[in-house]
């Protein structure tokens, strides 16, 4: 049946024509230059504002049940413990947190999607920039739903900054591991201005912006990232389950010893109840 050769013909050509079109309608170099490999800054421990020392050097605007629970954290930290901090366990940081950078980051900018690759646990982000509006439903998660908007606010006919805006958390989350919490209600809003340093690109800067309510107000923090010089740097794998001795039981941190047994993580600290385990002990 001849007429089959034209039409199959005919059609790969459309399919070849949408495709170009869609490449020709991402032009890169409207899009600021943010390739490579990004880790912080700052030589000191990875925190919230890493202009300030952890714990309450962080001048965090609490509300006074949460510097409470601060206290209790670090208190329990000090005797052996990890503190309110969820982490130790691998779950997920999520996010303001997951913008410490602890493993370096990679952006990969397409039109409709902005993606940061990170290579610590679970903290890869999207942030759409089709123009979508809010979802009516959005499934909690702990890094967040981000929508992102690109702005010339230079007026250079590029692109310099992504606006970027994220709701819908589950939890628990903190801002580091000394365990400083953000409210149970998961109710959060993250705000972030990404943009690259105007005299030295090799630094990007995050100002971001929590709205949380175990805050008094928003809490600003303006992190800095630089970017790794070697053109092709090594990616390492993360994997924070492998060898990770720590156990928790009803709520209670204990470790693996190196032969593989249960053991305390604090002095005194009582056994976990043991009521299923109904085998004489010798």
């Amino acid at each position: 049946m001849h007429y089959k050769i034209p039409i199959a013909a005919g059609t790969l050509a459309l399919l070849v024509g949408l495709a170009a079109s869609t490449a020709w309608a991402f032009d890169e170099a409207k899009y600021p230059n943010w390739k490579g490999q990004w880790v912080r800054n700052e030589t000191r421990g990875p925190r919230y504002d890493p202009n300030k020392p952890q714990g309450f050097g962080q001048q965090a605007p609490l509300k006074p049940e949460f510097v409470k629970l601060l206290e209790e954290s670090l208190a329990d930290q000090h005797a052996g413990g990890q503190g309110a901090d969820p982490t130790y366990t691998c779950l997920a940081p999520g996010l303001p947190r997951a913008m410490n950078n602890y493993e370096g980051a990679e952006f990969v900018i397409t039109p409709k999607t902005t993606y940061i690759l990170m290579e610590h646990i679970h903290d890869s982000r999207r942030i759409y920039t089709d123009g979508r509006a809010w979802p009516s439903f959005i499934e909690p998660t702990f890094i967040g739903y981000s929508i992102g908007r690109w702005v010339d606010e230079g007026g250079t006919g590029r692109y310099d900054v992504l606006e970027v805006e994220t709701r819908g958390f589950k939890g628990p989350r903190v801002y580091d591991n000394t365990g400083m919490a953000l409210h149970p209600d998961n109710q959060s809003i993250i705000k972030e201005r990404i943009f690259l340093d105007k005299a030295d690109p090799k630094f990007l800067y995050d100002e971001i912006t929590t709205i949380d309510h175990a805050l008094t107000r928003p809490w600003t923090a303006l992190k800095k990232y630089r970017r790794v010089a070697n053109r092709q740097p090594n990616w390492s794998e993360s994997v924070c389950a492998e060898n990770n001795p720590h156990v928790e039981i009803n709520h209670e941190g204990y470790m693996l010893s190196a032969d593989g047994l249960l053991m305390p993580a604090k002095k005194d600290q009582a056994a976990p109840d043991l009521r299923y385990f109904t085998r004489t002990q010798k």
